[in-house]
């Protein structure tokens, strides 16, 4: 990947158009100021159909373009270099939709369809049965048992449905499954993209009484994966929320992971007045990382905590009680709005994650939003901004009571016009003068370093030869802060962030 700031958007969220006008958005237009601004975008689901249970996560058909967006030929023209974008494109390998071909012939037919070995049933997994025992072992995100009960021919089959009834597991090491995911990966290279995220990978593999979440056997499938991939020239990001050592785990055998601890971290470190666990963080955590601050999904908080199987003996970056005081100073800092679409409040909700926008989860802050930026940017990987970040967007609670879906109170439909609006706010100016620097300055190609200091304090350093820039700031009062780089002719420039 280059190493330059990304985009995460919706392709139908940002501008309310289809692929050629987000292309349009991105790349084209004198003055644009997001013309040329990011080196890759990460286009969230865009398969048939964008609108089904879970925001396009439950694809009906994984390699057909919502004809709504526009076809692969749209693809590969946003893919193509003259477009200066990297596109990043999800593998959702734990599921399909309950409504897609496959499983609709399954239904009707029973044993005698030939997809009968693509979905996974309780039986697959527990052929001598299971008992509460078996059951409970399993890793849950979300309330409930995986499982679903459905037709399927003359009988009633129990479906492992791990997220919602809609979204039917696949088996993955079954040879049906492995020809709907290669024929994934085929598709995508054939249109030039770039790099691929593999969605609920963590959950793919399933054992009887096992915790059937990242066991050996999930690292093997995704190394497996990631090597089909690669032979057709596609890095591979997996995206897994777990305990931090984990993540370092995972970190070694796959070529980028997420980090999801950062943006709790951040958080704890305005609303604690110190930069201790972020700092620890920072001293361990993975290189190969792509930082993020938000996403299409909530805030995480199981990044930061203690390890669910074993609390006492692998604790978290952060202790029980101040995770706990976290989550409520989200929600005073949202003015309760992050309450109404976190945990039971709201549902279709994984249930170690706080739905807000980031900006909201500061308060509206805007010299903490523009700080929490930059220690996204100074830390080492690969930067990506969700749309919603990029421009400084508040929480839309009009479009959480009209889909009761506690995630949709941070993916708002932005037309272009209220994007117009939003570019010419002044904490959006600064963040994109951020990624501006971010993406040329040479200091960010070379040696980074993490400098001394209290507690309190955080200092970021890059330096590449002659050419050097450097964040500091003090969390007791986050107002004495610096960022400092060096100038064309090597003179020092600083900025004022807020």
């Amino acid at each position: 990947m280059k190493n330059q700031v990304q985009l995460i958007t919706y392709v139908d969220r940002l501008g309310g158009g289809d692929l050629r006008a987000l292309q349009a958005l991105l790349t084209q237009g004198e003055g644009n100021p997001l013309r040329g601004r990011f080196g890759g975008v990460h286009l969230l689901p865009f398969f048939h159909p964008i609108d089904g249970a879970d925001a396009g996560f439950d694809p009906i058909d994984h390699t057909r373009v919502d004809p709504r967006l526009g076809d692969w030929s749209d693809l590969a023209a946003l893919a193509a270099p003259e477009s200066g974008l990297d596109v990043m494109a999800d593998v959702i390998v734990n599921h399909m939709s309950s409504q897609s071909p496959q499983f609709l012939d399954y239904q009707a037919r029973g044993e005698a369809s030939e997809h009968a070995g693509l979905f996974l049933t309780l039986d697959a997994v527990f052929p001598d049965g299971a008992n509460e025992a078996l059951l409970t072992a399993v890793y849950r995100p979300r309330p409930g048992l995986p499982l679903t009960m459905l037709p399927a021919g003359d009988a009633r089959r129990l479906f492992w449905t791990t997220f919602t009834p809609q979204q039917i597991d696949i088996d993955v090491e079954h040879p049906s499954g492995e020809a709907y995911l290669d024929a994934i990966l085929r598709r995508f290279a054939s249109v030039g993209i770039r790099s691929i995220r593999l969605d609920a990978a963590g959950y793919a593999i399933k054992r009887a009484g096992r915790s059937c979440f990242m066991m050996p056997e999930t690292f093997d499938f995704i190394a497996a994966f990631s090597a089909k991939a690669r032979a057709l020239g596609i890095e591979v990001l997996v995206e897994v929320h777990s305990y931090y050592r984990r993540q370092i785990e995972i970190a070694r055998q796959v070529d980028w992971v997420y980090d999801f601890a950062l943006p709790p971290l951040v958080l704890h470190a305005f609303a604690f007045g110190t930069a201790g666990p972020l700092k620890q963080w920072a001293a361990m955590r993975p290189r190969n990382a792509l930082t993020v601050l938000d996403t299409h999904d909530g805030i995480g908080i199981i990044d930061i905590g203690a390890d669910a199987a074993d609390r006492a003996g692998s604790p978290g970056l952060v202790p029980p009680e101040e995770l706990d005081a976290l989550v409520e100073w989200i929600h005073r800092n949202s003015r309760g709005e992050s309450r109404l679409a976190t945990g039971a409040a709201a549902s279709n909700l994984d249930l170690y994650q706080v739905n807000c926008t980031f900006f909201d989860a500061l308060g509206g802050n805007e010299r903490d939003y523009l700080l929490a930026r930059a220690i996204q940017f100074f830390l080492p990987g690969i930067p990506q901004v969700y749309y919603v970040g990029l421009l400084a967007g508040r929480n839309d609670l009009a479009l959480l009571q009209r889909t009761g879906v506690g995630r949709d109170i941070n993916r708002h439909h932005y037309t272009r016009a209220e994007i117009d609006e939003r570019l010419r706010a002044d904490v959006v100016q600064q963040l994109l003068r951020l990624i501006e620097l971010r993406n040329t300055h040479p200091a960010f190609n070379g040696q980074f370093e993490m400098r001394g200091g209290s507690d309190e304090e955080l200092r970021l350093a890059w330096t590449h030869g002659e050419h050097q820039a450097e964040l500091w700031i003090d969390f007791k009062d986050p107002a004495r802060h610096g960022l400092r780089f060096s100038g064309a002719s090597g003179e020092e420039t600083s900025l004022r962030l807020g």
